[in-house]
């Protein structure tokens, strides 16, 4: 059974079985903020991402300033209409992505890099920030990190979409029994990371599924609740082949109209130490200073409950 774009190039598993992106994911409770989200602006400064990581644990006037400094820097760029009318005690719950492609590193790179197989001969690739509207090309190869600044359990669903609108079978990619032996728990500046850094393979590659020839996107339906969900079946190693009806459900009862921010300046940046660090499966968690997610997801929402999210990753024609 194939899962589109998340056809993950693992011959010992599931040979050209997945394909896609890494999307770094965060999630938290905000209050609209008055003097910069306005009908005029354009513009956002959302400091709430880093404000819910850990400080950093050394307190000298350097690592201070930077903690500053860093907490000043998420400046984000709306990218649809602008709201007409917002109020300060309108809550929100947020969603940021960071959508990773990966390309042939180069020796002036200084960030981390992911070990790519091709054929029998290993290299080294380095993994750059894209907006989440930027075509993939059939063969990118791509990552998925996820962080949430509250404790709840993360799901993840993928779907082929096609040119008449229509779906591919809905598909539960996360979690499984091969990405943190299935622990989805999520808690403040500890990020995931699909695929593990520990797999074999620890990147997906672009790749329609099936004989069809009109897929237009892979449709991400990622989910953060308080609670485990209830599934139909135990998770396996391989992805959880999902029932239409409970997908409907869930976006029935959690989703909503999300506006997408892009993080000004950050496409094109590379995969950081700190990044790589804090999706390790025994990582330290991204402090304050850390990068912010490049793609914010706003869905105005109750403070702490379910959250529902689609995120579209389209194919280059």
């Amino acid at each position: 059974m194939t899962t589109g774009i998340f056809k993950l190039i693992q011959r010992a598993l599931l040979p050209l079985n997945m394909g896609l992106a890494v999307l770094t994911v965060l999630a938290f409770t905000s209050t609209a903020i008055a003097q910069t989200d306005d009908e005029s602006s354009r513009q956002i400064t959302l400091d709430r991402f880093n404000k819910a990581r850990p400080a950093e644990a050394t307190t000298t006037p350097n690592v201070r300033n930077r903690n500053r400094a860093a907490l000043r820097a998420a400046i984000y760029r709306r990218t649809g209409p602008l709201r007409t009318r917002i109020s300060a005690r309108i809550q929100f719950e947020e969603i940021g992505v960071t959508v990773w492609r990966l390309r042939p590193s180069r020796s002036s790179d200084e960030g981390a890099r992911v070990l790519v197989m091709d054929g029998l001969r290993p290299s080294e690739w380095t993994p750059e920030r894209i907006e989440a509207d930027t075509p993939l090309n059939i063969g990118d190869r791509v990552r998925l990190s996820v962080e949430s600044p509250r404790p709840g359990f993360l799901y993840i669903i993928d779907r082929e979409q096609y040119a008449d609108g229509s779906f591919g079978e809905p598909m539960l990619i996360f979690p499984t029994l091969r990405t943190r032996g299935g622990d989805n728990r999520v808690e403040p500046g500890r990020l995931i990371d699909i695929p593990a850094q520990e797999d074999q393979y620890s990147y997906f590659t672009a790749q329609p599924a099936g004989d069809r020839r009109d897929q237009t996107a892979e449709v991400l339906t990622i989910i953060l609740v308080p609670q485990p969900l209830p599934l139909p079946l135990q998770i396996a190693a391989q992805p959880l082949k999902m029932a239409d009806t409970q997908i409907n459900g869930w976006e029935k009862l959690w989703g909503g109209t999300a506006e997408r921010l892009e993080l000004v300046g950050g496409a094109g940046r590379i995969w950081t130490m700190e990044e790589k660090a804090a999706g390790a499966a025994l990582g330290r968690q991204l402090t304050q200073a850390g990068p912010p997610p490049q793609t914010v997801y706003r869905v105005a929402r109750k403070a702490g409950g379910p959250l529902l999210v689609t995120v579209p990753l389209r194919y280059g024609r």
